[in-house]
Protein backbone atom coordinates (compact mmCIF):
# COMPACT_ATOMS: atom_id res chain seq x y z
CA UNK A 1 0.00 0.00 0.00
CA UNK A 2 0.83 3.50 -0.64
CA UNK A 3 -0.20 6.78 0.29
CA UNK A 4 -1.11 9.88 -2.67
CA UNK A 5 -1.92 13.03 -1.14
CA UNK A 6 -5.46 14.47 -2.34
CA UNK A 7 -5.65 17.62 -0.54
CA UNK A 8 -5.52 19.78 2.26
CA UNK A 9 -8.30 21.11 4.53
CA UNK A 10 -8.51 23.86 6.48
CA UNK A 11 -11.36 25.05 8.71
CA UNK A 12 -13.02 26.85 11.56
CA UNK A 13 -15.96 26.27 13.56
CA UNK A 14 -18.01 29.36 14.05
CA UNK A 15 -20.76 28.00 16.05
CA UNK A 16 -20.68 25.27 18.81
CA UNK A 17 -22.68 24.05 21.44
CA UNK A 18 -21.72 21.07 24.26
CA UNK A 19 -23.23 19.13 26.94
CA UNK A 20 -21.20 17.58 29.62
CA UNK A 21 -21.82 13.78 30.94
CA UNK A 22 -21.71 11.24 33.03
CA UNK A 23 -18.31 10.44 34.05
CA UNK A 24 -16.56 13.36 32.64
CA UNK A 25 -17.79 12.44 29.00
CA UNK A 26 -18.77 15.38 26.68
CA UNK A 27 -20.92 15.38 23.61
CA UNK A 28 -19.91 18.40 21.04
CA UNK A 29 -21.75 19.83 18.01
CA UNK A 30 -19.97 22.42 15.71
CA UNK A 31 -20.37 24.01 12.04
CA UNK A 32 -17.12 23.98 10.24
CA UNK A 33 -16.69 26.37 7.00
CA UNK A 34 -13.38 26.55 5.16
CA UNK A 35 -11.38 25.60 2.49
CA UNK A 36 -9.74 22.68 0.14
CA UNK A 37 -6.63 23.07 -2.04
CA UNK A 38 -4.80 20.58 -3.86
CA UNK A 39 -6.56 17.39 -6.07
CA UNK A 40 -9.93 18.74 -5.10
CA UNK A 41 -10.30 22.67 -4.25
CA UNK A 42 -13.30 24.25 -3.26
CA UNK A 43 -15.25 25.22 -0.24
CA UNK A 44 -16.11 22.89 2.64
CA UNK A 45 -19.64 23.13 4.39
CA UNK A 46 -19.95 21.10 7.08
CA UNK A 47 -21.10 19.28 10.76
CA UNK A 48 -19.00 17.73 13.47
CA UNK A 49 -20.55 15.81 16.44
CA UNK A 50 -17.59 14.36 18.29
CA UNK A 51 -18.06 12.95 21.71
CA UNK A 52 -15.06 13.39 24.10
CA UNK A 53 -14.52 10.34 26.24
CA UNK A 54 -13.07 11.92 29.95
CA UNK A 55 -11.88 15.30 30.28
CA UNK A 56 -8.60 14.35 29.16
CA UNK A 57 -9.76 11.60 26.66
CA UNK A 58 -9.56 11.66 22.91
CA UNK A 59 -12.38 13.25 21.02
CA UNK A 60 -14.19 10.73 18.14
CA UNK A 61 -14.74 12.97 15.18
CA UNK A 62 -18.01 12.55 13.12
CA UNK A 63 -17.66 14.90 10.49
CA UNK A 64 -20.14 14.59 7.69
CA UNK A 65 -20.30 17.47 4.96
CA UNK A 66 -20.00 19.06 1.34
CA UNK A 67 -17.21 20.15 -0.72
CA UNK A 68 -18.60 22.59 -3.60
CA UNK A 69 -15.30 22.50 -5.82
CA UNK A 70 -14.17 25.14 -7.71
CA UNK A 71 -15.08 23.47 -10.65
CA UNK A 72 -18.53 23.37 -10.23
CA UNK A 73 -19.02 19.50 -8.33
CA UNK A 74 -20.30 18.64 -5.34
CA UNK A 75 -18.52 16.08 -3.41
CA UNK A 76 -20.29 14.76 0.18
CA UNK A 77 -17.55 13.43 2.83
CA UNK A 78 -17.66 11.98 6.48
CA UNK A 79 -14.39 11.58 8.90
CA UNK A 80 -13.91 9.80 11.62
CA UNK A 81 -11.31 9.20 13.45
CA UNK A 82 -9.41 10.34 16.85
CA UNK A 83 -8.55 13.95 18.09
CA UNK A 84 -6.17 13.33 20.54
CA UNK A 85 -5.99 15.89 23.55
CA UNK A 86 -1.44 16.76 22.79
CA UNK A 87 0.53 18.15 22.23
CA UNK A 88 -0.82 21.59 23.81
CA UNK A 89 -1.83 24.36 21.43
CA UNK A 90 -1.82 22.05 18.11
CA UNK A 91 -2.96 18.59 19.15
CA UNK A 92 -3.76 15.80 17.00
CA UNK A 93 -5.77 14.52 14.56
CA UNK A 94 -6.11 10.91 12.60
CA UNK A 95 -8.20 9.56 10.81
CA UNK A 96 -10.32 8.15 7.41
CA UNK A 97 -12.58 9.53 5.10
CA UNK A 98 -15.15 8.70 2.74
CA UNK A 99 -16.36 10.76 -0.48
CA UNK A 100 -18.82 10.44 -2.65
CA UNK A 101 -19.95 12.43 -5.68
CA UNK A 102 -22.25 11.93 -8.81
CA UNK A 103 -19.42 14.49 -10.99
CA UNK A 104 -17.43 12.28 -13.56
CA UNK A 105 -14.56 14.29 -12.43
CA UNK A 106 -14.91 13.20 -9.00
CA UNK A 107 -16.89 10.11 -9.31
CA UNK A 108 -13.86 7.46 -8.41
CA UNK A 109 -13.85 8.37 -5.23
CA UNK A 110 -16.59 6.81 -4.45
CA UNK A 111 -14.80 3.64 -3.52
CA UNK A 112 -11.64 5.22 -2.38
CA UNK A 113 -10.17 5.07 1.21
CA UNK A 114 -8.59 8.07 2.49
CA UNK A 115 -6.83 8.95 5.98
CA UNK A 116 -6.23 12.08 7.18
CA UNK A 117 -3.28 13.46 9.53
CA UNK A 118 -3.62 17.00 11.08
CA UNK A 119 -4.01 19.67 13.61
CA UNK A 120 -6.66 21.29 15.78
CA UNK A 121 -4.32 24.92 16.10
CA UNK A 122 -4.62 27.33 18.90
CA UNK A 123 -6.56 30.58 18.19
CA UNK A 124 -4.18 33.30 16.54
CA UNK A 125 -5.07 36.90 15.84
CA UNK A 126 -8.30 37.51 18.01
CA UNK A 127 -9.88 34.51 16.51
CA UNK A 128 -13.23 33.14 18.31
CA UNK A 129 -11.89 29.61 18.38
CA UNK A 130 -9.57 27.13 16.67
CA UNK A 131 -8.06 26.38 13.57
CA UNK A 132 -8.30 22.87 11.99
CA UNK A 133 -5.40 21.88 9.29
CA UNK A 134 -5.90 17.74 7.64
CA UNK A 135 -4.04 16.69 5.22
CA UNK A 136 -6.03 13.96 3.02
CA UNK A 137 -4.31 11.11 1.40
CA UNK A 138 -5.70 8.35 -0.55
CA UNK A 139 -4.67 4.99 0.06
CA UNK A 140 -3.61 3.44 -2.84
CA UNK A 141 -3.92 -0.68 -2.89
CA UNK A 142 -0.96 -2.59 -4.23
CA UNK A 143 -0.17 -6.19 -4.38
CA UNK A 144 0.99 -7.65 -1.25
CA UNK A 145 4.66 -9.50 -2.27
CA UNK A 146 4.73 -13.26 -1.92
CA UNK A 147 6.04 -14.84 1.26
CA UNK A 148 9.82 -15.77 0.62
Amino acid sequence: MRLEPLYRLTFTYPAGWQVELEGGWQQHFYLAEGRCEGGVSGRLHGANFPLRRTEEGPFRPDLRGVIETDDAATIMFELHGYGRAHPAGRRQVVGSVFHTSDHPDYRRLNDVVCVCVGEVRSPVDGASGPELVLDVAELVWEPIAPER
